[in-house]
């Protein structure tokens, strides 16, 4: 499988340091071994998505373990309902691939699956294919890319893992084999509440209506729930990492990075979706 052209949907192939289509769109492969897919005509900023700032936050925060039962879980879940015979899957929102390498090393210990993480924020994706890229000692292929237009080609991946990535159903459902397989991450009632008690006067929970994906047939919904304790500065980079970072006071912000203990209640509802032939 390859990835496909994001101007004219063409497949593109491997020349040297560059990607082209047969009517000559080319895409420069970067030293760290992704492939800048974005047109600037699809971009809705001049650098979409996290910010240097959020990103380094989120790499420090994850690679503390703190999530590392969701990042378990979401693997054992792809393990048990992944055909052996499966051979791509996609990390949509992949960030700095700290869930998609796990998915790669732990689907691959008994399969031979092509994973492949894309996000449309640039510094992320460099980050990630310094570490896991198929340059590194990784073997996961990184894109920079739209979730709104993947770059590949219909019926072409197996899986499809969206972690808070946006995403719509038709796109999904297009890219995705017959029965391939979507699972979701999406925060439950309770996520971080204690979070955003510090910066909304009356905290709101997250919605508990149960996300339905046009095209598609659920296989299975669970909760995941924990506390963390935190320090200062896990917690400060807890909210960096976060959409309550914008609504943030700096007094907020110096009141929690100065804290010894931050007791946080974590509430995910993963989602597993089977694609329905049309």
């Amino acid at each position: 499988m390859t990835y496909q052209c994001p101007l004219c949907h063409q497949p593109l192939q491997r020349l040297d340091k560059q990607w082209r289509c047969e009517n000559n769109h080319q895409f420069d492969n970067a030293k760290e071994g992704y492939v800048n897919l974005l047109p600037v005509q699809h971009k809705r900023s001049k650098q979409p998505g996290d910010s240097a700032e959020m990103m380094l936050s989120r790499r420090t925060f994850l690679e503390g373990g703190h999530y590392q039962p969701l990042r378990d879980r979401v693997v054992s879940l792809l393990d048990e309902h992944l055909d052996a015979e499966a051979q791509a899957l996609l990390d949509i929102g992949c960030g700095e691939g700290y869930y998609t390498s796990a998915i790669e090393q732990g689907l691959n210990a008994r399969r031979q699956v092509q994973v492949y993480g894309l996000d449309v924020a640039k510094v992320a994706i460099r980050n990630a294919a310094k570490r896991y890229g198929s340059n590194s000692e990784g073997s996961v292929e990184f894109c920079v890319a739209s979730s709104h237009r993947l770059p590949f080609a219909d019926n072409s991946l197996d899986a499809i893992v969206r972690i808070y990535a946006p995403c719509k159903a038709p796109e999904l459902h297009r890219v995705l084999k017959s029965a391939g397989l979507v699972l979701t991450v999406a925060p439950g009632p309770r996520h971080l509440y204690q979070l955003k008690g510090l910066i909304y006067n009356e905290v709101q929970l997250h919605s508990d209506v149960e996300e339905r994906l046009e095209g598609f047939e659920r296989v299975s919904t669970e909760s995941l729930r924990y506390e963390m304790s935190l320090n200062g500065k896990q917690a400060f980079d807890l909210l960096q990492m976060t959409p309550f970072a914008w609504r943030a006071t700096e007094a907020v912000m110096q009141d929690l990075s100065q804290r010894e203990t931050f007791a946080c209640e974590t509430d995910f509802v993963i989602s597993l979706f089977r694609r329905l032939d049309n």
